[in-house]
């Protein structure tokens, strides 16, 4: 059964970092794109990074520049480095996949339960 389970998160300060884990079994994620989204609040989910079978990185503007995704083949894990936080980053953060280079969207596969990120002063 192939599965992602999203981890890591928590509460930090403005300014703060965080790491989350998506780790998959059933599957191996250097064949696969894996792809972070987070829903704030009252707001739609939303993509903002993802990373392709063939290792290029893709970023929303919002967090380009302060979030990393990187990928560990032999943790069969990929990773979302958060830093710089800020209160509008607040969410639950989820992870999906899709085999090969094209990053999932928003209405294909199901959905773990994420792990939710709270910055706050």
């Amino acid at each position: 059964q192939q599965q992602l389970v999203e981890s890591g998160g928590g509460s930090v300060q403005p300014g703060g970092s965080l790491r989350l884990s998506c780790a998959a079994s059933g599957f191996t994620v250097d064949s696969y794109a894996i792809r972070w989204f987070r829903q704030a609040p009252g707001q739609a989910r939303e993509a903002i990074s993802c990373i392709s079978a063939d290792g290029n990185t893709y970023y929303a503007d919002s967090v380009k520049g302060r979030f990393t995704i990187s990928r560990d083949n032999i943790k069969n894990t990929v990773y979302l480095q958060m830093n710089s936080l800020r209160p509008e980053d607040t969410a639950v953060y989820y992870c999906k996949g899709r085999r090969g280079n094209y990053c999932p969207d928003l209405y294909s596969g199901s959905w773990g339960q994420g792990t939710q990120v709270t910055v706050s002063s």
